[in-house]
C-alpha cells in the first residue's frame, strides 16, 4: 500500500487518520524539494514516532516506477507539505500506482490554496497559479509574469508560489524585473497557518526597499497579485 499523506501547514496539522496510517508503514519518506518546511524534520519524527527518509526529486519524479514498486511489497508513506495532490508530480505517482495495480490511499490536508483566504480575497476570483523559479546566471525565465497578465486581463487575482531557496529580496527583485515595473500592489503571505503567520499588503516598490518587512518574511512564503478588488476585499486588506 502506498500512502500519500498531506502534512498541512504546521507541525501539528497532521491528521489522526494519517498518524494511524503511519503506524502500519515500514518506510516513511518526506518530500521537501517543492517547498520549505516551517519546522525541522526531527520535530516531525518525534511527533509521529517514525524515522523519516528524505525523498529527493530524482527518486519521486525520475524514478517514480521504482518508488511505487516498493509499495507493492510493503506499506510505504510519502509525506508532503500541505496537500499531497496540490503538486502535479504527486498526481503522477497516483497514476503510476494505478498502472502497477498498487493500492493507494490519499490523506488530504490544508494547503496554501485555501489558507490564502485569510487575506480576505475571495477564492473564486483567483485565476491560474504560477511560480517564480530561482534564476540562474544564464537562465532567467519570465513566463510567470505572462500568467499574471492573463489573470489581470480577466479580473482575476494571481497566486504566485516561490521556488524553494529563493529569499524574499531575490523573489521581489525577480518579480519587479520580469514585470518591468508594471506591478503596483502586492500581498506577501509568510508561513500561513502557523503561529508565525505574517501577511503584508503594500506596493512592490515599497517592499523592495523596506528591509524591516523583508526580515519578517520566512519560508515558505508566496505572493498574491490582486486584480481590481471588491469593496469587501479592499476593506479587509486595509487591516494589513
Amino acid at each position: 500500500m502506498l500512502y500519500l499523506i498531506g502534512l498541512g501547514l504546521d507541525l501539528k496539522d497532521i491528521s489522526l487518520k494519517a498518524v494511524e496510517a503511519l503506524t502500519k508503514c515500514s518506510k516513511v519518506y518526506l518530500e521537501i524539494y517543492t517547498t520549505a518546511l516551517p519546522y525541522k524534520k526531527a520535530a516531525l519524527e518525534k511527533l509521529i514516532g517514525k524515522k523519516v527518509t528524505i525523498a529527493v526529486r530524482e527518486t519521486v519524479e525520475n524514478n517514480s516506477k521504482e518508488f511505487v514498486k516498493e509499495a507493492k511489497k510493503k506499506n510505504v508513506a510519502l509525506l508532503v507539505y500541505g496537500d499531497p495532490l496540490a503538486a502535479t508530480t504527486h498526481i503522477s505517482l497516483l497514476q503510476e500506482a494505478k498502472k502497477l495495480k498498487v493500492p493507494v490511499k490519499v490523506l488530504h490536508n490544508s494547503s496554501v490554496f485555501s489558507a490564502i483566504s485569510e487575506t480576505g480575497l475571495q477564492l473564486y476570483k483567483f485565476g491560474k497559479t504560477t511560480s517564480i523559479p530561482k534564476w540562474q546566471k544564464d537562465y532567467k525565465p519570465t513566463s510567470f509574469f505572462r500568467t499574471i497578465e492573463e489573470n489581470l486581463s480577466i479580473g482575476a487575482h494571481s497566486l504566485v508560489l516561490v521556488d524553494i531557496g529563493l529569499n524574499i529580496e531575490e523573489a521581489l527583485h525577480e518579480l519587479n524585473e520580469a514585470s518591468q515595473g508594471k506591478i503596483s500592489n502586492i500581498i506577501v503571505c509568510s508561513r500561513l497557518g502557523t503561529d508565525e503567520q505574517y501577511i503584508v499588503y503594500s506596493t512592490l516598490k515599497e517592499l523592495l526597499k523596506n528591509k524591516k518587512i523583508q526580515l519578517q518574511v520566512k519560508e515558505p512564503f508566496c505572493f498574491i497579485i490582486p486584480a481590481p478588488l471588491h469593496f469587501t476585499e479592499a476593506e479587509f486588506l486595509e487591516l494589513f
